[in-house]
């Protein structure tokens, strides 16, 4: 049998401030359109079961939009099993929909059975949050899936979760939410603890990577492997760009350093240390690039440095700028940077391509 863990889909998530409003309605299609994409694969798959551990939604009053979608896909799979674990973003999301192949959790273990496999899940408050580990209980013979949401702690508390104290509850799986990175463990002797991390990742605190675990049990053993599946993938990375004197050398350097897929966001930091200010560098680095995925963001983030004492003998039309800005009294050092770092590129002669 093979069951998917997801969690942290985040249907109608606004993108505000994230990208420019094209971009942004265009990603929120895309995150609605994950879920569409994750069920389709599991009825491809002969996948049983989607494991749903928190956060469908964005917020506990969703948009119709976003309800509608839900909804109408679970009916239209009625061949797949649906657990709705609710989560810290969803919780107070109202189950006003009713079908026989979605199943949803409350604050007390709920436990339900599929072809001999237990699933059982409880919502996290701040009521329930010390008593939960005290009140699980599953049948050691049993294969014991366990659906929780909130955050590793070695605390009790709402949105804690202590490993520590559900070890040795016969637990096989335990199919968690709230962390938008994948990550995975072993929680005792017998199972694994697993974040299968958002769906779609949204913005460039969600970079790498995303997708859902598939769970894999036959004749009582159980595994799982991670699935890559985001319909584009976030970078950041890192240029530096020490030793470039131009804006120009500076996108020759990003170009020689970064390989673009062009269905993927990225976002560039320049760092190091250069020897000219350019207060557009950013945006002129981004406008010759942006053609080359399909959203760029480039930060600078570089210190200037510029060795005046070099021009201090130059006989050149470059000395003699420096010199003259150098002496002019009415100036701070600031303005005599800005105005130098200015003239020295114009003065370099450089040129854009096309």
């Amino acid at each position: 049998m093979k069951i998917i863990h997801a969690a942290d889909l985040h249907l109608g998530s606004r993108l505000v401030s994230k990208f420019p409003t094209e971009i942004t309605e265009q990603r929120r299609s895309e995150v609605r359109g994950a879920f569409q994409r994750l069920v389709a694969y599991a009825a491809e798959n002969d996948v049983a079961a989607i494991l749903l551990a928190g956060d469908v939604f964005d917020s506990d009053h969703p948009f119709k939009k976003d309800k509608e979608l839900f909804y109408n896909v679970i009916a239209d799979h009625p061949q797949i099993q649906f657990y709705y674990l609710r989560g810290n973003h969803d919780v107070a999301t109202s189950p006003d929909v009713n079908y026989e192949n979605l199943h949803y959790f409350g604050t007390q273990w709920q436990s339900y059975q599929l072809d001999g496999v237990t699933i059982a899940g409880l919502e996290i408050n701040e009521h329930n949050a010390t008593a939960l580990y005290t009140t699980l209980n599953l049948a050691p013979n049993a294969t014991n899936l366990v659906m929780l949401h909130g955050e590793i702690s070695d605390r009790d508390g709402n949105g804690k979760i202590n490993l520590k104290k559900l070890r040795d509850k016969y637990i096989d799986y335990l199919a968690l939410g709230h962390i938008h990175k994948p990550q995975a463990g072993r929680l005792d002797d017998r199972g694994v603890y697993v974040y299968p991390g958002c769906l779609e990742g949204r913005g460039f605190d969600e970079i790498g990577e995303h997708g859902f675990a598939l769970i894999s049990i036959e004749n009582g053993e159980i595994s799982h492997q991670w699935v890559p599946f985001a319909t584009r993938i976030i970078s950041e990375q890192n240029v530096d760009v020490t030793g470039c004197d131009s804006a120009y050398a500076v996108f020759k350097r990003v170009q020689q350093q970064v390989t673009f897929v062009p269905r993927n966001l990225y976002r560039i930091n320049l760092v190091g240390t250069i020897t000219f200010a350019d207060e557009t560098l950013a945006l002129d680095v981004r406008t010759n690039l942006q053609g080359q995925c399909y959203f760029l963001d480039v930060k600078d983030q570089t210190k200037h440095q510029i060795d005046l004492t070099a021009y201090a003998k130059d006989l050149s039309l470059r000395g003699e700028f420096v010199r003259a800005v150098q002496a002019d009294g009415n100036l701070n050092e600031s303005e005599r940077q800005r105005i130098i770092n200015y003239g020295l590129q114009a003065l370099s002669g450089e040129q854009w391509p096309l």
